[in-house]
């Protein structure tokens, strides 16, 4: 009778077991493949000048669900800041976004010259045009993306010189 008894209590037992001690560790949203994925397109750096402690990035990003670019890093620099440029009153102005780039879901937000970049303080030395600088972007949910950007001259609208 014992036995039966004993028997009839093993699989409560070993639920109880499992529950204590769950055989795979506690799985994060980016773990379980929840995270929200941010793509990016289309990254490059203007070269900058001998001298010259700041450099501006550029950078298209879609998010697959509504996100923040909230700022990153470089080993190229000591700081990587998201900026943007306004003009009020005739004046231009820049500065950093405080609380991050809004990321719309499924919408692609550009960063280019003349309105919100990527700005690169504190260069450890000057952006060549032909080489390249790893960016890696932090957002509000997304998990971190690294980009190399290629360090070149913006192209002037207007002068498609491919038929040349």
């Amino acid at each position: 009778m014992k036995i039966k008894s004993a028997l009839a209590a093993a699989p409560v037992l070993l639920l109880v077991l499992s529950a204590c001690n769950p055989s795979q560790p506690a799985r994060t949203p980016a773990d379980a493949g929840q995270a929200a994925a941010v793509v990016a397109a289309d990254a490059w750096c203007r070269p900058s000048p001998n001298g010259a402690k700041a450099g501006g990035c550029y950078i298209t990003l879609t998010a697959a669900t509504d996100d923040r670019l909230t700022g990153g890093s470089t080993p190229r620099a000591g700081m990587l800041q998201v900026h943007e440029m306004k003009t009020e009153n005739g004046v231009m102005t820049m500065g950093e976004m405080g609380q991050g780039l809004p990321l719309p879901a499924g919408e692609a937000v550009a960063l280019a010259p003349g309105g919100n970049h990527l700005m690169l303080m504190e260069l450890t030395a000057p952006l060549v045009a032909g080489e390249t600088v790893p960016l890696t972007l932090t957002f509000a949910d997304a998990a971190p993306v690294t980009v190399q950007a290629k360090v070149r001259q913006p192209a002037m609208a207007g002068m498609d010189h491919g038929a040349h």
